[in-house]
């Protein structure tokens, strides 16, 4: 089992190199990223953007353009387009967003014609590996989906478990994080864990094993576990960390990065190919992580 980031970048050398098309690419930090993912021997890139802005941008970070491919279109729209299209006509392995909205990048993802959609939830898995813990976590959705109902919360541990394969782990336990862990009908959020624990154990949810509602100290923890009386395959040994919303899972989020200072890394799924999206507030570090673990999760769809 990948166990750290060391193990990620090794991992996504043996597996890679993969290719990534870049949505304007004129964004001096994704450029540093991506150049570094090349040096590493885990990916190539294809610049799709304002060739002027892209050449500026490389020439401050002093990397050398001439070794990737670039795509001259200026309008955001349809760089985004022609990134996306790179990828469903199997010339790159996963798109990245650089300098262009969200939005703009998950509306060219979902065209009906060069797009990527399966019909399948779209959601964000974050992965994070926090000091002084023996596994990587992960955590979703942070990003992508306000209010999940039951069944978009089924699709997003789906798409999460996918993720958790591509980090060789291989049955994936499965932690539906609450604010309390006894479900309470005044609390909606413990009644759908309830519930996706329940649509587990019938193996309508396969593949793994979720468990809910937990506090969160009590599905990374054994010992919070063993103190509550709580006796669970999943209790204190979570390798998901699911919230309710994505408030929950934003805070979570962030607080993993700033107080706990875990590495992260985070890439959108459930479409036919990953989709690397980070924060403008990710390190540079974060965004290479980023394009390992999109390496990992192409790895599994496309061999």
């Amino acid at each position: 089992m990948i166990k750290s980031f060391e193990d990620v970048m090794k991992i996504a050398k043996e597996r890679g190199p993969k290719t990534i098309s870049v949505a304007c690419a004129e964004d001096i930090e994704v450029l540093m990223a991506v150049n570094a993912a090349k040096k590493e021997g885990i990916a190539d890139a294809i610049l799709v953007g304002n060739k002027e802005e892209i050449d500026a941008r490389a020439k401050e970070a002093n990397i050398d353009i001439n070794s990737f491919q670039v795509i001259d279109i200026k309008d955001p729209a349809e760089a985004s387009l022609k990134a996306v299209e790179l990828v469903s006509s199997g010339k790159a392995h996963m798109v990245m967003k650089g300098m262009v909205d969200t939005s703009v990048v998950l509306k060219a993802v979902l065209n009906a014609e060069v797009g990527l959609r399966t019909g399948n939830v779209l959601s964000h898995v974050a992965v994070f590996d926090v000091p002084d813990y023996d596994r990587l976590f992960l955590v979703t959705d942070a990003a992508m989906n306000i209010a999940p109902d039951l069944q978009t919360k089924k699709q997003i541990i789906e798409n999460a478990v996918e993720v958790a394969y591509g980090l060789d782990i291989e049955t994936p336990k499965v932690a539906v994080v609450c604010a309390k862990e006894k479900a309470n009908p005044k609390m909606p959020d413990t009644m759908d864990a309830q519930a996706l624990t329940e649509m587990n154990e019938k193996g309508e949810i396969k593949g793994c094993i979720v468990g809910g509602p937990f506090a969160l100290d009590n599905a990374v923890s054994v010992e919070a576990a063993k103190h509550k009386g709580i006796n669970h395959p999943v209790a204190g040994y979570a390798d998901i960390l699911m919230a309710p919303d994505i408030e929950a899972g934003n805070v979570l989020y962030k607080s993993m990065v700033f107080f706990a200072k875990a590495k992260n890394a985070g890439v959108i799924v459930g479409a036919k190919a990953p989709v690397v999206l980070t924060s403008r507030a990710d390190s540079d570090e974060a965004k290479l992580y980023s394009i390992a673990l999109g390496v990992l999760c192409a790895a599994k769809l496309f061999n």
